[in-house]
């Protein structure tokens, strides 16, 4: 039988053709054609069934794990080289240990690079997502949600904030800080904003965040006729002078004005570089007296990981804005840039947004890192870890006097400068990673130590003991000799 759609587009065909005396027969047969095809596949079309294409399922873990070099294969093959990484396959981790693929037990001195503030496994974090995750895990901002709202409470009681904006990471929270500010500056009829911020600073890889790094080597490759995202400029950490001479360069010349200073209260990629508290309190006082925000980079060094929970409060001055992650979700992927009352209704709806930002998931981690933190007094064991932590590097540096210099840093957040140029920070760090214990470099000349918050007394022994032994063998191999 004839289908009804081709039926009814032939005969409408034959009455144009007979209707229109100017058409000749051939175009009108033409015409037919073309109209009949056309609702013939309309037909076929609403007829046919689709069919889906064919998944690959993926991998086991079980199945990449089983195989030696399972997970090395794949990362050459399928993940974008970002990193340069250790050839160490991590398979668990509990408290402060983490265990790779092979067997063997690492003391963890990295933690996620200053991420896993209550070690790994931790109970109380692990039920509070796992729960979380079986009621509901994301919902988006389009509604209240009670952990974000839970968090932001507890974020505010405890710092200067009023107000907090959440996010996933560092650099958004950062990128969140650089926006406020230029849309404070735009609030106050600035048009061409600057913000300052320091050299060898590291606030992220985002665009205007790698921006605001004062670091070339990040740059390159990611500019646009050389020149990155305009309106920063850059000054050595630290130093007042230079810092007011940026100040007056900015207010003097035509159009533009300051929007901020953004610093980090300790630099971490940069060196572990503390603050310093003149510095910081001419920043407050040169923000006062231009209407710019000062904005704290508190992501890695937030967080308690100075002993005190901000950076800030080791300096004797507060922030306009500052912000945070890393920790704060003690693995958990999760950000916020937090804004005192000065600044905390800047953002309207739809000045800045984040889909993922603050969902039911991420604040019950930050939840359970806060009241873990809070029930089993986190802060002085970062004192008092930190300080043995201190003590017994300066007690390695001196044994080592040609190859280790300055012990520097706050709380569990302690760096060893590497005074031989001759031996790189990767050296050491590797030896170690031999004797079984992890470390990470920051700058070009430090080994950093960020362990968990948690961590022992007899673990920093352990963690001391071990790399004296590393830089033992290095300098061993170098042909230095211990004092």
């Amino acid at each position: 039988m004839m289908n009804k759609n081709l039926c009814l587009a032939l005969l409408l065909a034959a009455a144009a053709s007979s209707a229109n005396a100017f058409v000749s027969s051939s175009t009108a047969s033409a015409a037919s054609a073309r109209l009949a095809k056309t609702s013939l596949q309309q037909s076929t079309t609403a007829t046919a069934t689709t069919t889906a294409p064919q998944l690959v399922p993926p991998m086991s873990l079980d199945e990449i794990m089983s195989q030696p070099s399972g997970t090395a294969d794949l990362y050459e093959e399928n993940v974008q080289k970002t990193y340069g990484r250790f050839p160490l396959t991590i398979k668990s981790g509990k408290g402060c240990k983490l265990y790779t693929t092979d067997g063997k037990e690492y003391l963890d001195c990295v933690s996620g690079i200053a991420t896993c503030a209550l070690g790994h496994g931790n109970k109380e974090l692990a039920d509070a997502v796992t729960q979380q995750m079986q009621t509901v895990h994301h919902c988006s901002n389009l509604y209240l949600i009670p952990a974000q709202a839970a968090l932001a409470h507890w974020l505010s009681q405890n710092s200067v904030a009023q107000k907090v904006f959440f996010c996933n990471s560092g650099a958004e929270s950062n990128e969140a800080a650089i926006k406020l500010a230029r849309r404070h500056a735009s609030d106050r009829g600035i048009t061409k904003p600057i913000i300052i911020t320091a050299e060898q600073s590291f606030h992220g890889r985002t665009l205007a965040a790698l921006t605001a790094t004062a670091q070339p080597k990040y740059h390159k490759g990611f500019g646009y006729n050389g020149e990155m995202v305009p309106g920063f400029k850059y000054v050595p950490y630290n130093d007042v002078s230079a810092l007011e001479e940026a100040v007056k360069q900015v207010q003097q010349a035509d159009g533009q004005g300051l929007a901020a200073i953004m610093m980090e209260a300790l630099q971490g990629e940069g060196g572990i570089i503390p603050g310093d508290k003149d510095f910081f309190a001419r920043v407050r006082q040169l923000c006062d007296d231009t209407g710019a925000l000062m904005i704290c980079d508190e992501v890695q060094v937030g967080m308690g990981r100075s002993g005190m929970l901000w950076g800030y409060q080791n300096l004797g001055v507060e922030p306009d804005v500052f912000t945070s992650a890393k920790a704060l979700g003690g693995g958990v992927p999760i950000g916020a840039m937090m804004a005192s009352s000065k600044v905390a209704d800047v953002f309207g709806p739809g000045d800045h947004a984040s889909t993922y930002g603050g969902n039911p998931l991420a604040c019950a981690a930050g939840l359970a890192v806060a009241k873990y933190m809070t029930d089993h007094n986190v802060l002085q064991n970062v004192v008092d870890r930190g300080e043995q932590l201190s003590k017994g590097l300066e007690a390695v540096a001196a044994k080592y006097p040609q190859v280790l210099g300055e012990v520097r840093g706050w709380g569990l957040l302690k760096g060893v400068e590497i005074t031989d140029s001759n031996i790189a920070p990767g050296k050491i760090v590797g030896e170690a990673m031999e004797q079984g214990l992890l470390l990470v470099g920051a700058g070009a000349n430090v080994v950093r130590f960020v362990p968990p918050l948690i961590v022992s007394e007899q673990e920093i022994d352990d963690a001391l003991r071990m790399f004296e032994s590393s830089v033992a063998k290095v300098v061993s191999d170098a042909g230095h000799v211990a004092s």
